[in-house]
This record gives structure tokens, C-alpha cells and sequence, in this order.
């Protein structure tokens, strides 16, 4: 079952009861001017067994310490955003899957010869997908293909760097002008708040297939403590770039990142990607590669499951 991403962007009070998720709109339960059935849809229950992602972009959101219990038995990424509404915080449950001390060893000792033909396999799949992408908007791929199957254990020529400048140069043919830079002019904004919900799905599969999320297999930064979700999510992050395409495409406004954008993104978990030969969401396509990827470690084999956009 696809789980649920919650966005909460209004003042509420959320708690949980008989493994609910409750949710209280005090301003409304408050306002005496209005009728009495709207004070009573200010209530609401949503099944924690249902849910995946949540999102709190509120200054005025309160959240229970039993709720956040809940939320982490259950696996669920909890979100934090700043007062510009951008993720900034991602918590997740230390205990996702029943043999994770085994995993974790797995992981820990992996041989730097399977790292980097892990990361091969990872580069190869993402630059695939930006191929894909750009053929989907109607420009040349130029040599991404053939850069793709010339990825060497460890992208030892930095391939994924010299596809990257040709993408985003061509990505958006109606933006010329356009820099990948994350404090950068529209649409940046929207592919940091895509890629941040992207990351989040990531993670917490990881930990759900018994993974160290900080333990990547090329990202080392001693900062950064989601390095294996940065990893994996590389050959997906096509995929929010599609939506973003999309929305463009379709003549919506791309300079602001509102309630209606941010809806848009956070259908990205049910997204639909190529599996082999048959279509699956994106977040089934995730666990996937997680999966194959705890795998792979057990087996000491470079053996990674990733999803192609669909053409």
C-alpha cells in the first residue's frame, strides 16, 4: 500500500488517540460566528498505520510528544520546515526492520570495491533517466546515452558532473538563462522543495530496510547525516525534475511556491515510474532499490534496482 504524505500549512493542534492521528483546527473550534457543521470538520482522524510523510509548515502547529511516538513506531518521516515554508529537519525511527544489527554490519564492513561499483550502477541509472527527460521536452540528449554506459566503478571520469552540465543547460528550453543553483532564480525553489520530500521517501525506506541512512557509499560529508539517502536518490531526482517540467509546460505560475505548487509536489510519491516492465508508484519503486540495496550488501554483490522514467 502507498502510504500517505501529509502537509500541514495552517495553525493545528495534532495529538493521537487509538493509533489515530488527530487533528484540531483551534481557530475554528473558536470563531463562534461560524455554523456549528463547520466547527465540526475542524476534526478530523487519519489512520497512523496509513501514513508515510508528514510536513509541518507552520510557526503555529503543535504536535504531541505521543503523536511523534506513534508516527516513529510506524515509520513515518516527519518534516520540518523553516519560516521561508523550506524543509529543514527530518526525523525518523532508529528501529525499522527486525534483523537490523545484521544489516548495519553489512553495510558498516562493505568493501570499497562493491561501493564503488554501487555507485556506478547509480550513475549509470540517473543519467539514463536525464537522457529520458530531456528527449520527454523535445531536445537533443546529446551524448548522455553513451556517457551512461561509459560510467566506470566509481565514476572514476566524473561522468555524472559532465552529464549534469549539458542537463541543466538544456532542461527548460523556455528558461535559457536558467542555473541549477539552489539559492537561485525560479524554479529552483520548486526542485529544492521536490527534492527535499524525494529525500525524505528515501530515507525512511532505508531505515525500513534496515539501513544507516548517514553511512553512504560516495557521500561522506561528516556533516551530513542522510549521505545514503543522498546517494540512492540520485536516479530519481529526474523524476521530481518531470514534474517541475510539467507544471511549467502546462502554463502554471512557476515564480511562486504556494499551497496549490506544493500540493502538486507532494504527489511525487505516487508518481509513476518503469519497473523492468511494468509501471509502479515512485515510493514502491524506492523500497525497492533500498531493498536490492541491503541486498546487495549481504551478498557482497553490486546488484541495484532502479526505476526509468517513463517515456
Amino acid at each position: 500500500m502507498i502510504k500517505r504524505t501529509l502537509y500541514f500549512g495552517n495553525p493545528a493542534y495534532l495529538s493521537r488517540k487509538d493509533n489515530q492521528l488527530v487533528v484540531r483546527l483551534p481557530e475554528v473550534e473558536k470563531n463562534d460566528t461560524l455554523p456549528e457543521i463547520f466547527k465540526k470538520e475542524a476534526h478530523a482522524t487519519i489512520p497512523i498505520e496509513d501514513i508515510g510523510v508528514v510536513i509541518l509548515d507552520h510557526t503555529r502547529l503543535t504536535i504531541t510528544q505521543f503523536l511523534i511516538d506513534g508516527l516513529l513506531e510506524n515509520n513515518v518521516a516527519l518534516i520540518t520546515c523553516n519560516a521561508t515554508h523550506m524543509p529543514t529537519g527530518l526525523l525518523l525511527n532508529l528501529a525499522g526492520h527486525t534483523l537490523q544489527s545484521a544489516r548495519f554490519k553489512a553495510q558498516i564492513n562493505a568493501s570499497q570495491p562493491l561501493l564503488k561499483q554501487l555507485w556506478q550502477q547509480t550513475i549509470k541509472a540517473k543519467i539514463v533517466n536525464q537522457a529520458t527527460l530531456l528527449e520527454k521536452q523535445k531536445v537533443e540528449s546529446g551524448n548522455l546515452r553513451k556517457w551512461a554506459n561509459d560510467v566506470r566503478s566509481g565514476d572514476a571520469d566524473n561522468t555524472e558532473a559532465k552529464a549534469a552540465a549539458y542537463y541543466w543547460k538544456n532542461l527548460f528550453p523556455q528558461l535559457p538563462t536558467f542555473k541549477r543553483e539552489r539559492e537561485g532564480h525560479a524554479p529552483n525553489f520548486f526542485l529544492n522543495y521536490g527534492y527535499a520530500i524525494l529525500r525524505a521517501i528515501v530515507a525512511r525506506s532505508l531505515v525500513g530496510s534496515g539501513l544507516l541512512p548517514t553511512l553512504g557509499i560516495y557521500h561522506r560529508n561528516q556533516y551530513n547525516h542522510y549521505c545514503l539517502a543522498d546517494d540512492i536518490m540520485e536516479p530519481y531526482r529526474p523524476f521530481v525534475d518531470a514534474m517541475v517540467c510539467d507544471w511549467i509546460n502546462n502554463g502554471e505560475d512557476f515564480t511562486q511556491l504556494n499551497t496549490h505548487a506544493k500540493k502538486y509536489l507532494l504527489g511525487l510519491a505516487t508518481a509513476d515510474t518503469l519497473l523492468g516492465q511494468e509501471r509502479s508508484p515512485l515510493a514502491i519503486a524506492v523500497q525497492r532499490s533500498t531493498a536490492s540495496l541491503a541486498k546487495s550488501f549481504e551478498n557482497e554483490k553490486a546488484d541495484l534496482i532502479y526505476p526509468k522514467l517513463l517515456v
